[in-house]
């Protein structure tokens, strides 16, 4: 138990409570996913600083790309606000625990036990158990530093590498920050992709089955 606040399970917690989070969030609420909406990440890794703010933009967006971006992000508050979503926008994560241990026997982070859940979102007010974590603000390089703290060999496939673990990224980009439709395009994909690991995990295949 943490000592200011306890212990909350949900099966996605969505880091960035701007377009990039509220958009793949809303694809959540659309499919039954349970979720929290978080407004950033202060650590990122094993007390590794993460300087988000100054990675929200870094394009020099047109007019046009901007008021779409607006309007777009307008849409997406009512409809949070419209259906209840968790969004906590003056929350923010302090340090995220890997429960269960790296792929390949690395158990960095492991609590005993801990009830069932892959990720520790730790934040000022308690934990945040989930089974998946999406991430809306990073440099790629710190993506793959924090997959080295927990001891997981990066590929050249860093996304790969990233969901293996329940990592997805949305609106994340090598240079630049994606437009928004191609935002919305991720949103889309990691709602499916998360929805299809739930939809596994409560009607799992049987042997037994007919």
């Amino acid at each position: 138990m943490p000592l200011n606040g306890g212990t909350e399970r949900t099966t996605t917690v969505i880091i960035g409570t701007g377009l990039s989070g509220l958009a793949v969030g809303a694809e959540l609420r659309r499919r039954g996913v349970d979720a929290i909406v978080v407004d950033g990440l202060d650590i990122l890794g094993a007390g590794q600083p993460a300087n988000t703010a100054s990675l929200q933009r870094c394009d020099a967006a047109d007019s046009d790309s901007l008021r779409e971006r607006n309007e777009i992000l307008r849409h997406l508050r009512n409809y949070a606000a419209s259906h209840h979503m968790d969004v906590r926008n003056t929350t923010r994560a302090v340090q995220l625990t890997m429960v269960g241990g790296a792929p390949g026997g690395n158990t960095a982070g492991t609590a005993a036990g801990s009830p069932s859940g892959k990720w520790e979102v730790h934040t000022p007010n308690g934990i945040l158990l989930a089974d998946n974590i999406v991430l809306t603000r990073c440099a790629h390089s710190q993506l793959r530093r924090m997959l080295s703290d927990f001891g997981i060999t990066v590929g050249r496939n860093l996304v790969a590498a990233m969901r293996q673990i329940g990592i997805y990224l949305v609106g994340v980009g090598e240079l630049i920050t994606p437009s928004p439709k191609e935002v919305l395009r991720q949103a889309k994909t990691v709602g499916q992709a998360i929805s299809a690991t739930v939809q596994a995990t409560v009607h799992p295949e049987s042997p037994a089955a007919v």
